[in-house]
């Protein structure tokens, strides 16, 4: 007991040491990412212009400065906040800015100019002792039109620093609330995600490792196993978050492709066949006999294999980006700070593994003795880390062989729980209680194969193309895909509606739920057709994708932005995660105003 507490605090402190770490490793940085500008018209003749400082680095009050083009758009005196008064060794007694700066700009052209450029003149440097060159930064802007902001690169409408959106929120939260109150409530936020489909294959996953084991594992080894596998995992959310942050890029997205997936998903198979007693991943019984009466009885080893688990589960068995997840990765964008944002995800993280625990040691109480019992356990999980397979490549393989694989699964599973075998005459309640489970299985196992075969690709609704003849009635509107940003700015621009763009990837489960729920909803898609409806299948993960989700500061999906007729993001509308159909309407209800 005393050395898995030991290992437990070891964990910790080195958690600790990282995170602190992290933000020395991060700094310092291009000046882009130190200092990020946007700008908009906040009324017809006031341009609103907007520094995000990064943590630790500040602008000159002096170097600020903007200008016009063409000649004929004037640009009155800027109005901004005092600045903090600061003795630097170059400059002497000076002003400078920090955190976001947000500055306001009278501007007014002659004849009948509309459009024209603004050019940001600054000046800033690190705290650690770098300073940066004299930066520029161009934006378009178009008189007259106050819409959203638009970023340094110009082009497309991306939304304010931290917008009124929940993930803009959620960032705001970080930002201005104590460190208790932001790790109680990211603590919150993971308990609420631990009840999401996202969280659900990581139960058979831990639960088989448990069952794994064997009966004669005690409740604290249990509890110990499982505190591991879930600290691997927070771990892994704090750092790979922290990187998704500072770079932009989800880490997680970039496992989801066939290799990888089909890769672990062989993992759960052979750990699944073992429960089945094809083999035993067990050391030799003559070891195990000679060392029983040892602590190296307990395979302290083995928390190292169950701690890498933990990563590779909340790399690929959980890749959704939930409203609590965005805000936390889009404050580490915005402020660079790695220590806060890391510590919110690890929070989130342990509220997501809490109920985990729980399962891991109620799965160790629920184990009966040794005998038949434990070999029907056994098989059980055998059976649940194989689904958990079989749902691991489902978004990488054709549909076809999905439901196949489903039905085989459902089929095979019906037959051991002897579905076909009859019920000897005095049989007891569980021994019918399991033959009906089994009948079960069979019959859904046969539907599904049935509706595969006959053209249904929908493994919940196997049947429906029977009732349509060969088509599954749907309600779902229809949505054109976009591929790129500029495919993307022409359709919008050219709409002349609203616009709403969805999104989406294959790997993605609350892209699947938005779908299925929300999507298909009467109500929703009735709405959803007086939309232009636009799609961004970010499945494959390619460079564009990535400008794609870059150009509206989403670290991927699932994520919809809506557009006014005019081509410009409507504010505070943003849906990030999976939201039910009737609070989905009513944000549709505002776009379509």
């Amino acid at each position: 007991m005393r050395r898995h507490l030991f290992l437990l605090t070891l964990i910790t402190c080195l958690l600790s040491l990282l995170m602190v770490a992290l933000p020395a490793l991060a700094d310092p940085v291009e000046p882009e990412k130190a200092y990020r500008f946007t700008a908009r018209m906040l009324d017809a003749g006031t341009i609103e212009a907007s520094y995000t400082i990064r943590k630790d680095y500040y602008l000159y009050d002096s170097k600020l400065r903007f200008t016009a083009t063409p000649e004929d758009v004037r640009l009155g005196p800027a109005e901004r906040p005092p600045g903090k008064p600061y003795k630097d060794e170059f400059f002497g007694d000076t002003e400078i800015h920090r955190g976001t700066l947000n500055i306001l700009i009278p501007v007014e052209a002659g004849g009948s100019q509309t459009r024209f450029t603004l050019t940001a003149h600054s000046q800033g440097c690190w705290d650690g002792g770098i300073c940066y060159p004299p930066m520029t930064h161009t934006v378009e802007l178009e008189l007259g039109k106050s819409a959203g902001t638009t970023s340094a690169t110009g082009g497309a409408v991306t939304p304010p620093p931290s917008g009124g959106d929940e993930s803009g929120r959620i960032a705001r939260l970080l930002k201005d609330a104590g460190p208790l109150l932001i790790l109680t409530s990211f603590f919150g936020f993971g308990l609420l995600l631990a009840f999401t489909p996202c969280t659900f294959p990581m139960i058979p996953i831990l639960s088989g490792i448990i069952v794994g084991h064997g009966h004669r594992i005690s409740r604290t080894r249990a509890f110990v196993l499982s505190s591991v596998y879930v600290l691997g995992m927070a771990l892994t959310y704090a750092v790979a978050g922290v990187a998704a942050g500072l770079s932009g890029t989800l880490l997680a997205a970039a496992l989801q492709n066939p290799w990888v997936q089909g890769g672990f998903a062989l993992v759960f198979v052979v750990l699944s066949l073992s429960m089945f007693g094809f083999y035993e991943l067990q050391m030799h019984s003559a070891v195990q006999t000679r060392l029983s009466s040892t602590a190296s009885h307990q395979k302290g080893g083995s928390l190292g294999g169950v701690a890498v688990m933990g990563v590779l589960s909340a790399l690929i068995v959980g890749p959704c980006v939930a409203a609590p997840l965005a805000g936390a990765l889009l404050y580490i964008a915005q402020t660079g700070d790695a220590v806060l944002g890391g510590l919110a995800l690890f929070m989130m993280a342990l509220g997501m593994g809490a109920p985990l625990i729980a399962v891991g040691v109620g799965t160790r109480a629920l184990l009966p003795k040794i005998g038949p019992w434990m070999e029907g356990v056994k098989k059980a999980f055998g059976v649940m880390l194989l689904a958990v397979a079989v749902w691991l490549v489902s978004p990488v393989v054709p549909a076809l062989v999905s439901m196949l694989t489903w039905a085989a699964l459902l089929v095979f599973s019906g037959i051991f729980l002897h579905a076909l075998d009859p019920l000897p005459q005095h049989a007891r309640g569980w021994q019918r209680f399991w033959k009906g489970a089994g009948v079960v299985m069979l019959i859904a196992g046969a539907a599904m194969l049935v509706g595969a075969l006959a053209g249904s690709r929908d493994p919940l609704q196997p049947l429906a193309v029977l009732r349509a003849g060969s088509t599954v009635p749907t309600t779902q509107p229809g949505f054109e895909r976009v591929r790129s940003v500029a495919e993307l700015e022409a359709r919008v621009k050219s709409a002349g509606r609203p616009v709403m763009l969805d999104f989406y990837a294959d790997w993605c489960v609350s892209c699947k739920e938005m779908e299925r729920f929300t999507f298909a909803d009467a109500g929703v898609a009735a709405r959803m057709q007086r939309m232009l409806l636009l799609k961004a299948d970010v499945t494959a993960n390619s460079e564009e994708d990535k400008a794609l989700l870059k150009r509206f500061n989403l670290f991927g999906p699932p994520g919809i932005i809506f557009f006014d007729s005019e081509g410009s993001e409507r504010e505070g509308l943003r849906v990030v995660g999976f939201m039910p159909s009737g609070p989905f309407a009513d944000i549709l209800d505002q776009a379509l105003r």
